[in-house]
């Protein structure tokens, strides 16, 4: 496995920032429609339970880390994660506002990661990488094509082009954390890509799951027609950011396999036009 000290090309950063999300548009807030929205919508009911979990794996390891560049790594990212927890957390109780199933989907999903912290601890940090090569690689679609969420409703749009940057600025700190704890060889290896494969075969039929819940009370997605197969055009076909996903989720099983070895730094670009976004006043900073 590479040197986690020569790996890590960027070092994340902490930001504080609120999207003042429009409520009434949480059932239809991406110009796809109320289903392609419950899709995103159902990711996000994953993401405030499922990010406290990656921080409880990565922690428990933090001492053992004696790289002083990967321990100010390890702290940004508990950092992004907790950020990134607490905004998807007022994106999902917008939707018992709009009465949706957001509360019993999301204790489902706080139950699931309980469970998951009962695993031997290097299951939990092989898990925790896994999902967050899912996370990285579906980052990258949605940046490498703006018809991802380009045209969506802007605040909505912004805040997942906002966690997208920031998975994509710490996607290599928790894969860095392994490398420095777990011991070489074959063992680690196999743990490494059977975490990747139970987190995928768990999580996709999940995120199906969800988001049936999410349009079968939802009237608007209800009424659409076609609802579904355009979701299954938008995330396969055109622009298929799943499609696009799919080799580097094979990348994973390489022995020789970091996330920085899919280099798309040259999207961190866009944060700095996020930021003045804020500063402007369109979408208020945090105080």
């Amino acid at each position: 496995m590479p040197n986690p000290s020569d790996d890590i090309a960027v070092m994340p950063t902490r930001r504080d920032l609120h999207f003042k999300l429009p409520a009434e548009r949480i059932g239809d807030w991406h110009d796809e429609g109320p289903h392609v929205s419950q899709f995103f919508n159902a990711l996000s009911l994953f993401f405030p339970d499922g990010e406290r979990f990656f921080i409880h794996s990565v922690r428990h390891y933090r001492e053992r880390i004696t790289d002083p560049q990967l321990s100010r790594a390890v702290t940004a990212f508990i950092g992004q994660e907790a950020m990134h927890g607490r905004e998807h957390t007022e994106c999902n109780e917008m939707l018992d506002s709009a009465g949706l199933p957001g509360a019993p989907l999301q204790r489902f999903v706080f139950q699931l990661t309980e469970r998951l912290k009962l695993l031997p601890k290097p299951m939990q940090l092989g898990i925790t990488i896994a999902l967050e090569h899912l996370t990285a690689i579906m980052a990258n679609a949605l940046l490498q094509d703006r018809r991802v969420v380009g045209d969506a409703e802007p605040h909505f749009g912004r805040l997942w082009r906002w966690h997208a940057l920031e998975e994509t600025e710490h996607k290599a700190v928790a894969y860095d954390v392994w490398c420095a704890v777990m011991p070489r060889g074959l063992g680690s290896y196999l743990l490494r890509g059977s975490t990747l494969l139970l987190a995928s075969a768990l999580f996709w039929p999940l995120v199906a799951i969800f988001m049936w819940r999410l349009t079968r009370a939802d009237a608007k997605a209800r009424a659409e027609r076609g609802g579904w197969r355009r979701t299954f055009r938008f995330l396969f076909l055109t622009p298929g950011p799943l499609r696009r996903a799919a080799g580097e989720w094979f990348d994973y099983f390489k022995p020789g396999f970091h996330p920085w070895q899919h280099d798309n730094r040259r999207y961190l670009d866009g944060i700095e036009p996020l930021l003045r976004d804020l500063e402007s006043g369109s979408l208020p900073r945090a105080a």
